[in-house]
């Protein structure tokens, strides 16, 4: 899925049960999370829905006991996980992403590295109807002055 697609769906509330985004370039990973982060809840649920880990201070246990509860007073719960570079045994959130609750909203943002397309847990979720997978690639130079012209038009200047 491209970035521009994730971007209208989430503008356009249409959600997914698993975001999960990697690759080099963080700037669209950061702007997908933040924007999910902040339009999917409205502030008086924040606090009860919506948790913010990092991958060093958690392990994958306990990020999916975090996603199989079950929203308080409002139609969705959202777990997102920043920094998930760091986590240890990223493939055990296989069978969560393979059979996802419909009232969370799980967002894994793997910055500054790629994930390895040659395992079988890129491959289940990259083929799973449930999850988003986006790849952040690099931003080469020649690309660049392109993408700055494309990005002033969308803001309509």
């Amino acid at each position: 899925m491209t970035y521009d697609h994730i971007i209208r769906d989430i503008r356009n509330n249409i959600f997914s049960p698993v975001y999960f985004l990697s690759g080099e370039e963080p700037y669209f990973i950061d702007n997908i999370v933040s924007l999910l982060e902040n339009n999917i809840l409205d502030e008086s649920m924040k606090g009860f829905n919506q948790s913010v880990v990092y991958g060093r201070d958690v392990s994958v246990k306990d990020v999916i006991d975090l996603s199989r509860r079950y929203p308080m007073m409002g139609n969705y719960q959202v777990v997102i996980v920043k920094e998930a570079q760091y986590l240890n045994q990223i493939e055990d959130f296989e069978p969560y992403i393979l059979s996802p609750l419909d009232t969370t909203i799980l967002v894994i943002a793997q910055k500054h590295k790629k994930v390895d397309k040659r395992k079988s847990f890129y491959k289940k979720i990259k083929a799973s109807k449930t999850a988003v997978v986006f790849e952040s690639e690099k931003l080469r130079d020649y690309v660049i002055p392109k993408w700055i012209e494309s990005q002033i038009t969308a803001l309509g200047f």
